[in-house]
Protein backbone atom coordinates (compact mmCIF):
# COMPACT_ATOMS: atom_id res chain seq x y z
CA UNK A 1 0.00 0.00 0.00
CA UNK A 2 1.32 3.44 -0.22
CA UNK A 3 1.47 5.49 2.28
CA UNK A 4 2.51 8.67 3.08
CA UNK A 5 5.79 9.33 4.88
CA UNK A 6 7.17 12.48 6.76
CA UNK A 7 10.65 12.74 7.94
CA UNK A 8 11.53 14.16 11.47
CA UNK A 9 15.15 14.13 13.60
CA UNK A 10 12.64 13.03 16.62
CA UNK A 11 8.85 11.24 16.88
CA UNK A 12 7.50 11.16 20.60
CA UNK A 13 4.65 8.73 21.29
CA UNK A 14 2.51 10.00 23.34
CA UNK A 15 1.70 13.04 24.93
CA UNK A 16 1.81 12.66 28.56
CA UNK A 17 3.90 14.33 31.43
CA UNK A 18 7.12 11.85 29.63
CA UNK A 19 6.51 12.91 26.04
CA UNK A 20 5.62 16.42 26.77
CA UNK A 21 8.74 16.86 28.31
CA UNK A 22 10.79 15.32 26.32
CA UNK A 23 9.88 17.29 23.50
CA UNK A 24 10.01 20.33 25.31
CA UNK A 25 13.89 19.47 26.34
CA UNK A 26 14.82 18.83 22.96
CA UNK A 27 13.50 22.28 21.48
CA UNK A 28 15.16 24.06 23.83
CA UNK A 29 18.49 22.58 23.46
CA UNK A 30 18.35 23.08 19.60
CA UNK A 31 17.59 26.58 20.03
CA UNK A 32 20.53 27.26 23.10
CA UNK A 33 23.01 25.63 20.72
CA UNK A 34 21.58 27.26 17.20
CA UNK A 35 20.47 24.03 15.83
CA UNK A 36 17.52 23.11 13.71
CA UNK A 37 15.84 20.34 15.11
CA UNK A 38 12.60 18.84 13.98
CA UNK A 39 10.26 17.06 16.41
CA UNK A 40 6.94 15.64 16.30
CA UNK A 41 4.59 14.42 18.96
CA UNK A 42 1.61 12.39 18.32
CA UNK A 43 -1.33 11.66 20.88
CA UNK A 44 -4.41 9.24 20.01
CA UNK A 45 -6.95 11.25 21.95
CA UNK A 46 -8.83 13.86 20.32
CA UNK A 47 -6.69 16.84 22.05
CA UNK A 48 -3.87 16.87 24.79
CA UNK A 49 -4.61 15.67 28.16
CA UNK A 50 -8.00 14.20 26.83
CA UNK A 51 -7.11 10.85 28.45
CA UNK A 52 -6.24 11.93 31.86
CA UNK A 53 -8.75 12.54 34.13
CA UNK A 54 -8.46 15.68 36.30
CA UNK A 55 -6.88 15.22 40.17
CA UNK A 56 -3.31 14.14 40.93
CA UNK A 57 -0.60 14.98 43.65
CA UNK A 58 2.02 16.66 41.52
CA UNK A 59 5.85 17.41 42.50
CA UNK A 60 7.09 19.81 41.15
CA UNK A 61 10.96 18.99 41.08
CA UNK A 62 11.32 17.99 37.32
CA UNK A 63 9.10 20.67 36.54
CA UNK A 64 11.37 23.42 38.39
CA UNK A 65 14.15 21.93 35.86
CA UNK A 66 12.21 22.37 32.75
CA UNK A 67 10.76 25.53 33.25
CA UNK A 68 11.74 27.37 36.17
CA UNK A 69 9.48 29.99 35.62
CA UNK A 70 6.26 28.03 35.43
CA UNK A 71 5.19 30.27 38.04
CA UNK A 72 5.37 33.20 36.29
CA UNK A 73 4.59 31.30 32.80
CA UNK A 74 0.67 30.71 34.69
CA UNK A 75 1.31 26.61 35.23
CA UNK A 76 -1.88 25.14 36.09
CA UNK A 77 -0.43 24.97 39.38
CA UNK A 78 -1.74 26.69 42.17
CA UNK A 79 -3.01 24.40 45.18
CA UNK A 80 -0.52 23.82 47.28
CA UNK A 81 -1.19 20.71 49.91
CA UNK A 82 -2.79 22.42 53.05
CA UNK A 83 -3.28 19.21 55.00
CA UNK A 84 -1.92 15.44 54.37
CA UNK A 85 -3.69 12.70 56.77
CA UNK A 86 -3.00 9.12 56.48
CA UNK A 87 -5.92 6.63 57.42
CA UNK A 88 -6.21 2.91 57.94
CA UNK A 89 -9.62 2.08 57.12
CA UNK A 90 -10.31 -1.39 59.75
CA UNK A 91 -13.58 -2.04 58.78
CA UNK A 92 -17.13 -0.98 56.83
CA UNK A 93 -17.49 1.77 59.63
CA UNK A 94 -14.22 2.31 61.71
CA UNK A 95 -10.91 3.66 61.08
CA UNK A 96 -7.81 4.79 62.53
CA UNK A 97 -5.72 7.65 61.74
CA UNK A 98 -1.91 6.64 61.37
CA UNK A 99 0.16 8.93 63.34
CA UNK A 100 2.47 10.81 61.32
CA UNK A 101 5.65 9.10 62.64
CA UNK A 102 4.23 5.77 61.74
CA UNK A 103 3.69 6.63 57.58
CA UNK A 104 6.92 6.10 55.74
CA UNK A 105 8.32 10.02 55.00
CA UNK A 106 7.76 8.96 51.20
CA UNK A 107 4.08 9.05 51.52
CA UNK A 108 4.02 12.50 53.35
CA UNK A 109 3.22 15.80 51.42
CA UNK A 110 4.10 19.00 52.33
CA UNK A 111 3.00 22.56 50.78
CA UNK A 112 5.71 22.17 48.25
CA UNK A 113 3.19 19.32 46.53
CA UNK A 114 -0.23 20.38 44.69
CA UNK A 115 -2.96 18.74 44.11
CA UNK A 116 -4.26 19.54 40.30
CA UNK A 117 -5.43 18.47 36.73
CA UNK A 118 -3.11 16.29 35.41
CA UNK A 119 -4.62 16.71 32.20
CA UNK A 120 -4.89 20.93 32.28
CA UNK A 121 -0.86 20.30 33.09
CA UNK A 122 -0.47 18.59 29.76
CA UNK A 123 -2.62 20.67 27.87
CA UNK A 124 -0.34 23.38 29.28
CA UNK A 125 2.98 21.77 28.63
CA UNK A 126 1.93 21.16 24.99
CA UNK A 127 1.20 24.69 24.29
CA UNK A 128 4.87 25.57 26.04
CA UNK A 129 6.17 22.90 23.54
CA UNK A 130 4.05 24.14 20.66
CA UNK A 131 5.55 27.63 21.11
CA UNK A 132 9.39 26.11 20.75
CA UNK A 133 8.68 25.10 17.37
CA UNK A 134 7.09 21.34 18.71
CA UNK A 135 4.67 19.80 16.34
CA UNK A 136 1.46 18.23 17.91
CA UNK A 137 -0.60 16.03 16.20
CA UNK A 138 -3.53 14.78 18.31
CA UNK A 139 -5.81 12.22 16.99
CA UNK A 140 -3.26 9.81 15.45
CA UNK A 141 -2.69 6.63 17.46
CA UNK A 142 0.90 4.90 16.62
CA UNK A 143 -0.15 1.00 14.97
CA UNK A 144 3.15 -0.47 14.81
CA UNK A 145 6.88 0.05 14.76
CA UNK A 146 8.88 0.24 12.25
CA UNK A 147 12.28 -0.79 11.90
CA UNK A 148 15.16 -0.87 8.75
CA UNK A 149 16.78 -3.93 7.43
CA UNK A 150 19.28 -3.99 10.54
CA UNK A 151 16.46 -4.32 12.83
CA UNK A 152 16.88 -0.53 14.47
CA UNK A 153 13.71 1.66 14.76
CA UNK A 154 12.91 4.29 11.78
CA UNK A 155 9.73 5.55 13.22
CA UNK A 156 6.20 4.62 13.38
CA UNK A 157 3.65 4.32 11.78
CA UNK A 158 0.02 5.72 12.34
CA UNK A 159 -3.86 3.80 12.16
CA UNK A 160 -5.02 3.46 9.51
CA UNK A 161 -8.61 5.08 9.28
CA UNK A 162 -11.68 4.26 7.53
CA UNK A 163 -12.30 0.40 8.09
CA UNK A 164 -14.84 -1.15 9.17
CA UNK A 165 -15.50 -4.43 11.87
CA UNK A 166 -13.99 -6.93 9.22
CA UNK A 167 -10.87 -4.36 8.33
CA UNK A 168 -12.14 -3.67 4.91
CA UNK A 169 -12.34 -0.46 3.38
CA UNK A 170 -15.32 1.53 3.80
CA UNK A 171 -15.91 5.05 1.68
CA UNK A 172 -13.85 7.17 4.09
CA UNK A 173 -10.33 4.94 4.00
CA UNK A 174 -7.32 6.95 4.41
CA UNK A 175 -3.96 5.17 4.98
CA UNK A 176 -1.40 5.52 7.87
CA UNK A 177 1.23 7.59 7.65
CA UNK A 178 4.53 6.71 8.18
CA UNK A 179 6.37 9.07 10.96
CA UNK A 180 10.51 8.39 10.01
CA UNK A 181 12.93 9.38 12.39
CA UNK A 182 16.39 9.50 13.80
CA UNK A 183 15.07 8.62 16.79
CA UNK A 184 11.66 7.32 17.97
CA UNK A 185 10.41 7.96 21.72
CA UNK A 186 7.61 5.74 23.46
CA UNK A 187 5.80 7.30 25.96
CA UNK A 188 2.29 5.59 25.49
CA UNK A 189 1.65 5.14 29.23
CA UNK A 190 1.35 1.82 31.33
CA UNK A 191 1.06 -1.39 29.08
CA UNK A 192 1.39 0.55 25.64
CA UNK A 193 1.27 -2.34 23.25
CA UNK A 194 3.93 -0.72 21.16
CA UNK A 195 6.39 -0.45 24.01
CA UNK A 196 5.65 -4.22 25.36
CA UNK A 197 6.52 -5.68 21.67
CA UNK A 198 9.77 -3.41 22.11
CA UNK A 199 10.57 -5.27 25.39
CA UNK A 200 9.51 -8.25 23.92
CA UNK A 201 11.61 -7.67 20.92
CA UNK A 202 14.87 -6.37 22.22
CA UNK A 203 14.67 -8.59 25.50
CA UNK A 204 14.67 -5.44 27.63
CA UNK A 205 13.43 -6.86 30.31
CA UNK A 206 15.94 -9.96 30.56
CA UNK A 207 17.19 -10.28 34.02
CA UNK A 208 14.47 -8.20 35.93
CA UNK A 209 11.80 -8.98 38.32
CA UNK A 210 8.58 -9.27 36.63
CA UNK A 211 6.83 -6.10 36.29
CA UNK A 212 3.48 -5.70 38.39
CA UNK A 213 0.61 -3.95 38.06
CA UNK A 214 -2.28 -2.42 39.62
CA UNK A 215 -5.80 -1.09 38.60
CA UNK A 216 -6.86 2.70 39.70
CA UNK A 217 -10.19 3.59 39.63
CA UNK A 218 -11.07 7.82 39.78
CA UNK A 219 -13.86 9.92 39.79
CA UNK A 220 -14.42 13.79 39.70
CA UNK A 221 -17.18 15.37 42.50
CA UNK A 222 -18.57 18.61 42.25
CA UNK A 223 -19.01 20.07 45.85
CA UNK A 224 -21.54 22.35 46.99
CA UNK A 225 -20.26 25.97 47.76
CA UNK A 226 -21.18 25.30 51.21
CA UNK A 227 -19.95 22.58 52.04
CA UNK A 228 -18.97 20.94 55.50
CA UNK A 229 -15.66 19.04 54.56
CA UNK A 230 -14.94 20.83 51.84
CA UNK A 231 -11.16 21.68 52.56
CA UNK A 232 -8.96 23.06 49.27
CA UNK A 233 -5.60 21.65 49.20
CA UNK A 234 -6.41 18.73 51.53
CA UNK A 235 -5.04 15.38 50.80
CA UNK A 236 -6.59 11.81 51.99
CA UNK A 237 -4.35 8.61 52.07
CA UNK A 238 -5.78 5.30 53.10
CA UNK A 239 -5.71 1.65 52.72
CA UNK A 240 -7.40 -1.14 54.44
CA UNK A 241 -10.88 -1.97 53.73
CA UNK A 242 -12.08 -2.97 51.54
CA UNK A 243 -9.48 -4.90 49.97
CA UNK A 244 -8.51 -6.06 53.40
CA UNK A 245 -11.45 -8.12 53.50
CA UNK A 246 -11.20 -9.36 49.62
CA UNK A 247 -7.49 -10.47 50.69
CA UNK A 248 -5.48 -8.29 48.68
CA UNK A 249 -4.01 -5.03 48.78
CA UNK A 250 -3.87 -1.20 47.13
CA UNK A 251 -4.98 1.48 48.30
CA UNK A 252 -6.79 4.73 48.41
CA UNK A 253 -6.90 8.79 47.87
CA UNK A 254 -9.12 11.80 47.76
CA UNK A 255 -8.06 14.77 46.72
CA UNK A 256 -9.21 18.51 47.35
CA UNK A 257 -8.69 20.06 44.20
CA UNK A 258 -9.87 24.05 43.06
CA UNK A 259 -13.00 25.38 42.37
CA UNK A 260 -14.63 22.76 45.33
CA UNK A 261 -13.94 19.48 43.27
CA UNK A 262 -12.53 16.21 44.69
CA UNK A 263 -10.88 13.67 43.37
CA UNK A 264 -11.80 10.13 44.86
CA UNK A 265 -9.69 6.96 43.80
CA UNK A 266 -9.12 3.21 44.94
CA UNK A 267 -6.02 1.47 43.24
CA UNK A 268 -6.47 -2.32 43.32
CA UNK A 269 -3.00 -4.44 42.95
CA UNK A 270 -3.36 -7.19 40.17
CA UNK A 271 -1.77 -9.72 42.22
CA UNK A 272 -5.39 -10.59 44.02
CA UNK A 273 -5.64 -14.51 44.71
CA UNK A 274 -10.11 -14.40 44.83
CA UNK A 275 -11.05 -14.96 41.06
CA UNK A 276 -14.22 -13.33 42.38
CA UNK A 277 -12.84 -9.75 43.11
CA UNK A 278 -14.21 -7.06 41.15
CA UNK A 279 -11.75 -4.26 41.46
CA UNK A 280 -14.72 -1.71 39.87
CA UNK A 281 -17.50 -3.19 42.94
CA UNK A 282 -14.51 -2.68 44.95
CA UNK A 283 -13.70 1.04 44.49
CA UNK A 284 -18.16 1.37 44.52
CA UNK A 285 -18.17 -0.20 48.45
CA UNK A 286 -15.13 2.08 48.96
CA UNK A 287 -17.17 5.14 48.88
CA UNK A 288 -19.45 3.87 51.34
CA UNK A 289 -17.28 3.82 54.36
CA UNK A 290 -18.31 6.82 56.49
CA UNK A 291 -14.28 8.27 56.88
CA UNK A 292 -14.94 9.05 53.03
CA UNK A 293 -18.72 9.19 52.16
CA UNK A 294 -18.70 12.37 53.85
CA UNK A 295 -16.58 14.09 51.63
CA UNK A 296 -19.23 13.27 48.60
CA UNK A 297 -22.49 13.42 50.25
CA UNK A 298 -24.37 16.26 48.61
CA UNK A 299 -22.14 16.28 45.70
CA UNK A 300 -22.22 15.35 42.13
CA UNK A 301 -20.29 12.91 40.29
CA UNK A 302 -18.82 14.28 37.43
CA UNK A 303 -16.34 12.00 35.84
CA UNK A 304 -15.44 8.00 35.75
CA UNK A 305 -11.61 6.85 34.92
CA UNK A 306 -9.70 3.83 35.15
CA UNK A 307 -5.92 2.72 34.00
CA UNK A 308 -3.56 0.57 34.59
CA UNK A 309 -0.93 0.97 36.91
CA UNK A 310 2.91 0.04 35.91
CA UNK A 311 4.87 -0.09 39.80
CA UNK A 312 7.61 -3.05 39.97
CA UNK A 313 9.65 -0.15 40.37
CA UNK A 314 13.14 -0.29 39.65
CA UNK A 315 14.20 -3.91 39.74
CA UNK A 316 11.18 -4.37 37.15
CA UNK A 317 12.26 -1.18 35.20
CA UNK A 318 13.79 -2.58 31.54
CA UNK A 319 16.53 -1.49 29.81
CA UNK A 320 15.02 1.92 28.36
CA UNK A 321 17.68 2.50 25.24
CA UNK A 322 17.52 0.05 22.17
CA UNK A 323 18.70 0.89 18.55
CA UNK A 324 16.48 3.90 17.07
CA UNK A 325 14.71 4.53 20.03
CA UNK A 326 13.98 5.10 23.83
CA UNK A 327 11.17 3.72 26.42
CA UNK A 328 10.31 6.26 28.95
CA UNK A 329 7.50 7.38 31.35
CA UNK A 330 5.10 4.51 32.47
CA UNK A 331 5.66 2.77 28.98
CA UNK A 332 9.02 1.71 31.16
CA UNK A 333 7.61 1.76 34.74
CA UNK A 334 9.28 4.90 36.10
CA UNK A 335 6.35 5.53 38.83
CA UNK A 336 7.92 6.05 42.51
CA UNK A 337 5.66 3.49 44.41
CA UNK A 338 7.15 5.00 47.43
CA UNK A 339 5.50 7.94 46.93
CA UNK A 340 2.19 7.14 44.97
CA UNK A 341 3.56 9.75 42.23
CA UNK A 342 4.54 9.17 38.52
CA UNK A 343 4.39 12.50 36.94
CA UNK A 344 7.66 13.73 38.21
CA UNK A 345 9.42 10.45 37.59
CA UNK A 346 7.89 10.35 34.04
CA UNK A 347 8.89 14.08 33.13
CA UNK A 348 12.86 13.63 34.30
CA UNK A 349 12.90 10.82 32.44
CA UNK A 350 11.28 12.86 29.40
CA UNK A 351 14.22 14.77 30.28
CA UNK A 352 17.13 12.47 30.37
CA UNK A 353 15.86 10.57 27.19
CA UNK A 354 16.22 14.35 25.25
CA UNK A 355 19.41 15.02 26.76
CA UNK A 356 20.95 11.36 25.68
CA UNK A 357 19.57 12.19 21.93
CA UNK A 358 20.60 15.47 21.53
CA UNK A 359 23.91 14.52 22.42
CA UNK A 360 24.19 11.93 19.78
CA UNK A 361 21.85 13.73 16.70
CA UNK A 362 24.46 17.12 17.63
CA UNK A 363 27.94 15.00 17.60
CA UNK A 364 26.55 13.58 13.95
CA UNK A 365 26.25 10.23 15.60
CA UNK A 366 22.11 9.47 15.40
CA UNK A 367 23.15 6.09 13.85
CA UNK A 368 24.15 4.75 17.59
CA UNK A 369 22.39 4.09 20.43
CA UNK A 370 20.97 7.35 22.53
CA UNK A 371 23.22 6.43 25.98
CA UNK A 372 19.99 7.23 28.77
CA UNK A 373 21.37 4.22 30.88
CA UNK A 374 24.32 6.12 31.54
CA UNK A 375 22.60 9.71 32.39
CA UNK A 376 19.85 7.82 34.32
CA UNK A 377 22.41 6.27 36.98
CA UNK A 378 24.07 9.34 37.46
CA UNK A 379 20.52 10.96 37.97
CA UNK A 380 18.15 11.61 41.15
CA UNK A 381 15.51 9.49 39.32
CA UNK A 382 17.69 6.76 39.65
CA UNK A 383 18.27 7.54 43.30
CA UNK A 384 14.89 8.19 44.05
CA UNK A 385 13.46 4.86 42.63
CA UNK A 386 16.54 3.12 44.08
CA UNK A 387 15.20 4.69 47.50
CA UNK A 388 12.25 2.74 47.79
CA UNK A 389 13.47 -0.12 45.65
CA UNK A 390 11.87 -2.95 48.36
CA UNK A 391 8.52 -0.63 49.17
CA UNK A 392 6.08 -2.89 46.91
CA UNK A 393 7.49 -5.95 47.43
CA UNK A 394 7.17 -5.61 51.14
CA UNK A 395 3.49 -5.02 50.77
CA UNK A 396 3.17 -8.09 48.51
CA UNK A 397 5.10 -10.61 50.37
CA UNK A 398 4.09 -9.35 54.11
CA UNK A 399 1.00 -7.53 53.67
CA UNK A 400 0.03 -4.06 54.56
CA UNK A 401 0.38 -3.77 58.32
CA UNK A 402 3.58 -5.80 58.81
CA UNK A 403 4.67 -4.85 55.39
CA UNK A 404 4.09 -1.09 56.16
CA UNK A 405 5.97 -1.38 59.22
CA UNK A 406 8.85 -2.47 56.99
CA UNK A 407 8.61 0.18 54.80
CA UNK A 408 8.12 2.63 57.88
CA UNK A 409 11.59 1.08 59.19
CA UNK A 410 13.36 1.16 55.82
CA UNK A 411 12.16 4.90 54.69
CA UNK A 412 11.93 6.88 57.85
CA UNK A 413 14.55 4.90 60.45
CA UNK A 414 17.23 3.15 58.28
CA UNK A 415 17.96 5.74 55.85
CA UNK A 416 17.88 8.75 58.70
CA UNK A 417 20.07 6.83 61.72
CA UNK A 418 22.52 5.15 59.12
CA UNK A 419 22.75 7.32 55.90
CA UNK A 420 23.30 4.98 53.99
CA UNK A 421 21.24 2.43 51.17
CA UNK A 422 19.17 -0.79 52.86
CA UNK A 423 21.29 -3.90 53.13
CA UNK A 424 18.64 -6.22 52.36
CA UNK A 425 16.78 -6.79 49.59
CA UNK A 426 13.08 -7.83 49.13
CA UNK A 427 12.16 -9.07 45.52
CA UNK A 428 8.60 -9.94 44.26
CA UNK A 429 9.59 -12.72 41.50
CA UNK A 430 6.22 -14.07 41.05
CA UNK A 431 4.14 -12.46 38.23
CA UNK A 432 0.78 -11.19 39.29
CA UNK A 433 -1.31 -13.80 37.74
CA UNK A 434 0.24 -16.51 39.06
CA UNK A 435 -1.20 -15.53 42.61
CA UNK A 436 -4.79 -16.33 41.26
CA UNK A 437 -6.25 -19.16 43.54
CA UNK A 438 -9.06 -21.33 41.49
CA UNK A 439 -12.78 -20.66 42.30
CA UNK A 440 -13.25 -23.34 44.28
CA UNK A 441 -10.64 -22.54 46.58
CA UNK A 442 -11.84 -19.11 46.96
CA UNK A 443 -15.32 -17.43 48.60
CA UNK A 444 -17.73 -15.43 46.44
CA UNK A 445 -17.83 -11.95 47.22
CA UNK A 446 -21.50 -10.70 47.85
CA UNK A 447 -21.67 -7.25 46.05
CA UNK A 448 -24.64 -4.51 47.16
CA UNK A 449 -26.35 -3.09 44.35
CA UNK A 450 -25.63 0.42 43.99
CA UNK A 451 -27.77 2.94 45.31
CA UNK A 452 -27.00 5.52 42.61
CA UNK A 453 -25.85 8.61 45.21
CA UNK A 454 -22.43 7.09 45.82
CA UNK A 455 -22.19 3.72 43.76
CA UNK A 456 -23.10 3.79 40.55
CA UNK A 457 -23.24 0.67 37.87
CA UNK A 458 -21.11 -0.14 35.25
CA UNK A 459 -22.98 1.62 32.04
CA UNK A 460 -23.26 5.19 33.88
CA UNK A 461 -19.76 5.54 34.93
CA UNK A 462 -18.95 4.29 30.99
CA UNK A 463 -20.95 7.32 30.02
CA UNK A 464 -19.07 9.53 32.45
CA UNK A 465 -15.87 8.30 30.88
CA UNK A 466 -16.49 10.93 27.82
CA UNK A 467 -14.92 8.60 25.22
CA UNK A 468 -16.80 7.30 21.90
CA UNK A 469 -16.24 4.23 19.87
CA UNK A 470 -17.40 3.66 16.21
CA UNK A 471 -19.86 0.74 16.17
CA UNK A 472 -18.32 -0.20 12.57
CA UNK A 473 -14.58 -0.18 13.07
CA UNK A 474 -12.08 -2.55 13.83
CA UNK A 475 -11.49 -3.77 17.27
CA UNK A 476 -7.92 -3.42 18.49
CA UNK A 477 -8.11 -6.36 21.31
CA UNK A 478 -7.20 -9.92 19.93
CA UNK A 479 -7.36 -13.16 22.17
CA UNK A 480 -4.05 -15.05 21.58
CA UNK A 481 -5.80 -18.61 22.56
CA UNK A 482 -9.06 -18.82 22.98
CA UNK A 483 -8.63 -22.53 23.97
CA UNK A 484 -6.85 -20.93 27.22
CA UNK A 485 -10.12 -19.11 27.86
CA UNK A 486 -12.12 -22.38 26.83
CA UNK A 487 -10.28 -24.47 28.77
CA UNK A 488 -8.96 -23.25 31.59
CA UNK A 489 -10.40 -19.38 32.12
CA UNK A 490 -13.83 -20.71 32.27
CA UNK A 491 -13.56 -23.87 34.18
CA UNK A 492 -10.93 -22.87 36.93
CA UNK A 493 -11.92 -19.05 37.24
CA UNK A 494 -14.94 -18.94 36.02
CA UNK A 495 -12.87 -16.13 33.45
CA UNK A 496 -11.98 -13.38 35.66
CA UNK A 497 -11.94 -10.75 32.70
CA UNK A 498 -15.36 -10.40 33.26
CA UNK A 499 -14.99 -8.86 36.28
CA UNK A 500 -11.91 -7.02 36.23
CA UNK A 501 -12.32 -4.69 33.39
CA UNK A 502 -13.92 -1.50 34.47
CA UNK A 503 -15.52 -1.15 30.70
CA UNK A 504 -17.23 -4.91 30.88
CA UNK A 505 -15.58 -5.54 27.80
CA UNK A 506 -15.38 -8.87 28.56
CA UNK A 507 -17.97 -11.19 28.36
CA UNK A 508 -19.09 -14.71 28.71
CA UNK A 509 -21.99 -15.72 26.77
CA UNK A 510 -23.77 -18.93 25.63
CA UNK A 511 -23.72 -20.16 21.92
CA UNK A 512 -25.62 -23.11 21.22
CA UNK A 513 -25.07 -24.34 24.48
CA UNK A 514 -21.66 -23.72 25.30
CA UNK A 515 -20.07 -20.78 26.90
CA UNK A 516 -17.57 -18.60 24.78
CA UNK A 517 -15.68 -15.19 25.63
CA UNK A 518 -16.99 -12.13 23.67
CA UNK A 519 -15.29 -8.96 23.41
CA UNK A 520 -17.52 -5.90 23.07
CA UNK A 521 -15.82 -3.50 21.15
CA UNK A 522 -18.64 -0.71 21.68
CA UNK A 523 -17.13 -0.19 25.49
CA UNK A 524 -13.73 -0.02 24.86
CA UNK A 525 -12.67 3.24 26.02
CA UNK A 526 -9.31 4.80 27.31
CA UNK A 527 -8.73 6.16 30.62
Amino acid sequence: MERESMEFDVVIVGAGPAGLSAAIRLAQLSHDQNQTLSVCVIEKGSEVGAHILSGALFETRALDELLPDWREMNAPIANPVSDDEFIYLTTHLNHLKVPSAMVPCTLKNSSDNHAISLGKLCSWLAQQAEQLGVEIFPGFAASKVLYDSEQRVIGVQTTDMGLDKQGEKKPTFEPGINLLAKYTVFAEGSRGHLGKSLINKYSLDKNKQPQHYALGFKELWQLPDDHPHYSKGKVLHGVGWPLSESGTTGGSFLYHLESNQVAVGLIVDLNYANPHLNPFEEFQRFKHHRAIAKYLQGGERLCFGARAITKGGIRSLPKQQFPGGLLIGCDAGTLNMGKIKGSHTAMKSGLIAAEAIFEQISAGLAHQEADYQTRFESSWLYKELASTRNFGANLHKFGEPLGGLLNVIEQNWWSRLFKTPIPWKVTDNIEDHMVLNTKEATTPINYQKPDGVLSFDRPSSLFLSGTQHEENQPCHLHVTDPNLVLDTHIPLYNEPSQRYCPAGVYEIVDVEGKRKLQINATKLFAL
